[in-house]
């Protein structure tokens, strides 16, 4: 069986790490008799300076033509102009709406050889297993904007039939781990997030019973995570909650370059396999000296395998092959090691490959 796969580089280390992820994908899928076919296209920055356009309608094309999609990063010093027509972050959220995946979902948890990376005592972090669930396509980021003189506006937006969809996610996935969702919002003060909590609550009760709900404002929230991140298990919230709390827990994990993500639950007119992306940025400042960390855009892949090829023991394998691999002290500079991108990525399919014995 064939595999199609957009491979969308974009800019920085984005084409380094997508480099080394396939790699690891083309390996786990050859030994569950599969092959795969890349459809490579350019986002972003790179989409810009060779199109015009962040996303252009090549890319749409092999996005459409893919049974998912994996993107590498995007952005960097060259397209900043904050007041620039065309940016690079408008081809990523041009292609989230296009995908129509509206649930992000980020996994966080700590490899025990890179506890001394976290800035946070052992005693807080040790043991942090937790996901959240980020609503993605709604919100301030997709709600109308206008600036008139020296008066702008933002809009934020949501529908219950938005936060309904969301919420469904968040309780499936925490019927599958330990039962417990805690959903962030401001519903003390906005009146999308008093919708937010009592569409949230009203799923639960008529569709959830067997699973705990709490509610934390996001204020609070931005403390507990880093002070009590072990009392969480899914963590539900908005788009803008979810991209700021996201971030701030990759501290948890010792490096964003740890840090991998899933796009999923597709109803746009691309296809409905997900979107998959390390958490990382295009670092701009080590592109091109072979020394990016390419482990989340490789746990990328490995929600890939599971997500949208259901192939979980492949992506158990290569979770199992990166932490071997780290703890073997295979290691990029910025989680202290000294190892390149080739060195990690050859020691990942090694031990895919079961070429060490751990």
């Amino acid at each position: 069986m064939k595999i199609t796969i957009a491979r969308l580089g974009g800019d920085g280390i984005g084409p380094e790490v997508a480099a080394a992820a396939s790699e690891i994908l083309e390996a786990s899928l050859e030994s569950h008799g599969r092959s795969i076919t890349w459809l490579d296209a350019p986002i972003g920055g790179a989409a810009i300076d060779e199109c015009g356009d962040p996303f252009p309608d090549v890319t749409r094309s092999a996005v459409d033509r893919a049974d998912a999609v994996f993107l590498g990063a995007v952005g960097g010093p060259k397209w900043d102009d904050p007041t620039s027509p065309v940016r690079p972050e408008q081809g990523l959220l041009r292609l989230r709406s296009h995908l129509g995946v509206f649930a992000n979902l980020r996994p966080i948890r700590i490899e025990p050889t890179l506890m001394p990376m976290c800035p946070l005592r052992p005693e807080i972090v040790e043991g942090t297993d937790l996901v959240i669930v980020r609503e993605l396509t709604g919100g301030v980021y997709f709600g109308a904007k206008r600036l008139d003189g020296d008066r702008a506006v933002d809009e934020c937006v949501y529908t219950e039939a938005e936060v309904e969809r969301i919420a469904r996610v968040a309780f499936d996935l925490a019927r599958r781990r330990s039962g417990r969702v805690c959903s962030v919002d401001k519903a003390n003060v906005l009146e999308t997030s008093r919708l937010w909590r009592r569409v949230v609550t009203r799923v639960q009760a008529e569709e959830y019973p067997d699973v705990r709900l709490e509610h934390q404002l996001v204020d609070s929230m931005a403390m507990h995570v880093l002070t009590r991140p072990r009392d969480f298990d899914v963590v539900l919230t908005e788009n803008m909650f979810g991209d700021i709390l996201s971030d701030e827990a990759s501290v948890l994990a010792g490096s964003l370059g740890m840090l991998p993500s899933a796009s999923i639950g597709g109803a746009g007119r691309g296809t409905g396999g997900g979107m998959y992306e390390p958490c990382h940025g295009s670092a701009p400042d080590i592109a091109g000296r072979g020394v990016a960390n390419p482990y989340a855009a490789i746990l990328s892949m490995a929600m890939l395998l599971e997500h949208s090829l259901g192939l979980v023991d492949a992506a158990a394998d290569v979770r199992d092959a990166v932490s071997g691999s780290l703890q073997n002290g295979v290691a990029t500079p910025d989680i202290g090691g000294s190892a390149s991108t080739r060195e990690v990525t050859a020691a990942v399919l090694a031990r895919l490959r079961g070429r060490v014995v751990s």
